[in-house]
Formats: structure tokens, C-alpha cells, sequence
């Protein structure tokens, strides 16, 4: 599973002109599944994911997860993450996960992130969704398990 997550000022989504899912401070993280990714892989992103320093500590060091800050997190499908990009100038997505597996592993994620966080929004899997974020550093890192 691969996870894009970029520290947030602010983001939000928006599907037919309504905002879906809207944070301030945390992580707004695009989330892709993969052919042959289950739940095990969700959870080791989901860990990962919640326990991830990027956030400054009093020194301005990236010591603090978003847990540690109360950040809200912005889940949103993106299967586009998984692009195979080696040859030719159109990419093929044939190794992301096919779309009734990659919407549960989504749903799944959505689930147990909810369970292990207070603040969590989301996107919509299959729409066509306007996201915008203001970046905060910017700091964008990948993560794949």
C-alpha cells in the first residue's frame, strides 16, 4: 500500500461543488492499494503513518507524529499513486489494486484510522474530487509498505 503524505496548513476535498472532508493542521494523505495488498499492509501504513515525525518539536526539529499534535488526518483514494511510468509517456496503472479491492482496503484504512485517531476526514473513493491543500513546509514524503 503507498501512502503520500504532506504536512497541511489546511485541506480539503470537494465532490459536485460540496466539501466531502476538510482538516486544518495535520496530514492530508493520498492513499493508493496495490495488487495483492490486504488489511496487514493497511495497518503497517496506518502505523507508520500515525507515528511519523514530521511535525517540529520545541527546537524546531521533526520530532512530533500527528498524533502527538492533535492534527487532523485527510484521507483520500488516489489509485493514480500507482503508476508504472518506465517506458512511453502514458502511464499504465495495471499494478494498482483492482477497484472492489482497493475501495475496501480504503474503507478499511478509513476504519481503523478512525479507531486510532480523533480527527479524521476523507475523501470519496470512484468521484471526481477537487483537492487542495496548502502544503505546510512543504514537506511531502512516501511511504510504501
Amino acid at each position: 500500500m503507498i501512502g503520500l503524505l504532506q504536512r497541511a496548513a489546511g485541506a480539503k476535498v470537494v465532490v459536485d461543488g460540496a466539501t466531502v472532508g476538510e482538516i486544518g493542521h495535520g496530514l492530508m494523505v493520498l492513499l493508493c492499494a496495490e495488487k495483492g495488498d490486504t488489511e496487514k499492509e493497511a495497518d503497517a501504513l496506518l502505523t507508520k503513518l500515525l507515528g511519523y515525525r514530521v511535525f517540529a518539536d520545541e527546537a524546531g526539529k521533526m520530532n512530533r507524529s500527528v498524533t502527538d499534535v492533535a492534527g487532523g488526518l485527510l484521507l483520500v483514494p488516489q489509485f493514480t499513486l500507482a503508476a508504472d511510468t518506465k517506458s512511453g509517456t502514458r502511464p499504465s496503472f495495471s499494478p494498482a489494486a483492482a477497484p472492489a479491492d482497493g475501495e475496501r482496503l480504503f474503507n478499511y484504512f478509513v476504519q481503523q484510522a478512525q479507531a486510532r485517531h480523533a480527527v479524521v476526514q476523507t475523501g470519496r473513493f470512484g468521484a471526481d474530487m477537487k483537492v487542495s491543500l496548502t502544503n505546510d513546509g512543504p514537506v511531502t514524503i512516501w511511504l510504501k509498505t
